[in-house]
């Protein structure tokens, strides 16, 4: 059943009376709603009647907003009528859901979500709090229970309720619009049935997953091998926390593969390994093609990320026939004396240069 913009109005009345309402406060209710049959005029004379003053400009955006977000619209059951929601707001919450309680919520008000500082925020003056997430408490607090009956439920953003994730994501994306999370919409993530509430946490001082050195661990319950990747002997310092995986991956979607954070691989790298980027005078053909040709970018059990040691790694490309690479005898090598460089059987001995050469005489990458 859709929401139409009497009852709409109507709750914006109900929460917000006597007030003057800007545009943004009048759509954090209208914009939940597919459809609205009520025109412009109508609503400035409904939003009269209520003391609730608000320019026809601001109406025309709110009316603007509703069709942008329309595909986040909530039922009416989930958002509740105006009378369904409390009046004394979270309070009515804390009775109940106090730091000792098995769902604590009070290190909401030292985040940004808890803040009354910003219009946007739920416990803004204008806010629906704890509802504006969690949807109208209606019988869930006021309703005394008897023995073996269960509270109604709510929005509780876990396995314990039966609502579909993309309209649990849509409760978080219809305020998160002007940040990555708006291409959220078709990304990897959210067509394995994610939610925002499976990687970020709400109802604490500070989201754990924003903090890198808490990523690996995050992000590794699902990416398993990539986990343990990184604890191999050559990684990038993923485990001590200077990096995470989100200075190369944009969880929310990305116009790459694998959600990386530029357009290719090489161009992610580049971004820390700019060294590398060139152009070159002489190129290596691997290494403009992708940098995971020859490095594995999670970790590996050789030096510099390599997928295999040298020579191993280069004559996957290169052939050894008629290059020398081993001492069999005094009369193998020039003068009888077998170089150590040559020995140690590295193409980096001679050919260092393997990302590309700047120097008239580095065609084959030596100098």
């Amino acid at each position: 059943m859709q929401i139409a913009a009497k009852t709409l109005l109507k709750q914006l009345a109900f929460k917000h009376e006597q007030k003057l309402v800007t545009w943004f406060d009048a759509s954090a209710l209208i914009r939940s709603s597919l459809s609205t049959k009520a025109s412009v005029d109508d609503c400035m004379k409904m939003l009269a009647k209520n003391g609730i003053l608000v320019s026809q400009f601001c109406l025309t955006m709110t009316f603007c907003l509703a069709i942008f977000y329309s595909n986040l619209a909530f039922s009416a059951e989930e958002i509740g009528e105006a009378e369904h929601y409390s009046k004394d707001g979270a309070d009515t919450c804390l009775q109940c859901h106090d730091q000792a309680s098995n769902f604590p919520v009070m290190a909401i008000f030292n985040s940004a979500h808890g803040t009354k500082d910003s219009k946007n925020a739920p416990f803004s003056t204008t806010g629906l709090q704890c509802e504006a997430c969690h949807g109208a408490v209606g019988e869930h607090a006021v309703k005394r229970l008897r023995k073996g009956e269960k509270r109604a439920p709510m929005i509780a953003f876990s396995a314990r309720d039966n609502i579909a994730s993309e309209e649990k994501s849509a409760i978080c994306l219809s305020c998160h619009q002007k940040s990555a999370a708006t291409h959220w919409q078709g990304s990897s993530h959210q067509a394995n049935n994610l939610t925002c509430h499976d990687c970020h946490q709400i109802h604490v001082s500070e989201d754990p997953i924003l903090t890198k050195s808490n990523q690996l661990e995050q992000c590794g319950q699902c990416h398993k091998n990539a986990k343990l990747m990184a604890h191999r002997a050559s990684t990038h310092p993923l485990r001590s926390g200077q990096m995470g995986c989100s200075d190369c991956h944009q969880p929310h979607d990305s116009n790459s593969d694998n959600l990386l954070i530029a357009d290719s691989v090489n161009e992610t790298c580049f971004q820390c390994h700019a060294e590398k980027r060139g152009p070159f005078l002489w190129e290596h053909e691997p290494v403009t093609d992708s940098c995971l040709n020859c490095h594995q970018a999670h970790g590996s059990n050789q030096a510099s990320l390599l997928t295999q040691r040298a020579p191993y790694l280069c004559q996957n490309c290169h052939s050894s026939q008629g290059h020398p690479s081993f001492s069999f005898g005094s009369s193998s090598l020039p003068q009888q004396s077998p170089s150590a460089f040559l020995l140690g059987r590295s193409c980096n001995n001679c050919h260092s240069k393997v990302h590309g050469s700047n120097h008239p005489s580095g065609s084959r990458l030596q100098r």
